[in-house]
């Protein structure tokens, strides 16, 4: 009797854990925002802000997790047209560096209006000489509303050159 019983709590609870998980993973969001940035590490020698935007899709896994798909553009101004490299100083008309992301993105909602999550994948160089690298974006973030979010991220691309910064974001759910 025990057996029996105890088989039939393990099915009903894995039968709720299947509907509350398919109501969740029927929800999917649309993001579309944007972000500045404050660089560092090596870019920092050559541009002190950046904006960006910010693109994703997300589908619920389950009521804490959600992944998805996110992409959008980042724009690191140059400071000015010269550049120091130490004993050498170059004069010119130098592009902004341009990065387009494509990752994959991961989010874990501990409570429904705070989140913490990251996007890798690998962020495509623009500009001339730029040939991109692996790119990581941990975030944290919450909800304003119950269609706007706030985050705070660090941004890493790893390519010949350390193009780091910490950037505030505000993305819109549709």
């Amino acid at each position: 009797m025990k057996k029996k019983t105890f088989v039939l709590v393990i099915i009903a609870l894995v039968a709720h854990s299947f509907s509350s998980m398919a109501q969740r993973v029927d929800r999917t969001n649309f993001k579309a925002g944007i972000h500045a940035g404050v660089p560092f590490g090596d870019i920092s020698d050559f541009s002190n802000f950046e904006l960006g935007l910010d693109l994703g899709y997300h589908w619920g896994v389950s009521e804490l997790i959600d992944a998805g798909i996110s992409t959008g553009f980042m724009n690191a101004f140059i400071n000015n047209d010269t550049l120091d490299f130490g004993p050498l100083e170059v004069q010119g008309d130098f592009p902004n560096i341009q990065y387009v992301p494509v990752a994959g993105a991961f989010r874990l909602y501990p409570t429904y209006d705070f989140k913490l999550g990251a996007d890798i994948g690998y962020a495509v160089g623009i500009n001339d000489g730029n040939s991109g690298g692996f790119y990581v974006r941990p975030m944290v973030g919450a909800n304003i509303s119950s269609t706007t979010e706030i985050n705070i991220s660090y941004v890493k691309v790893s390519d010949d050159y350390d193009f780091s910064m910490a950037a505030l974001g505000i993305l819109f759910l549709f």
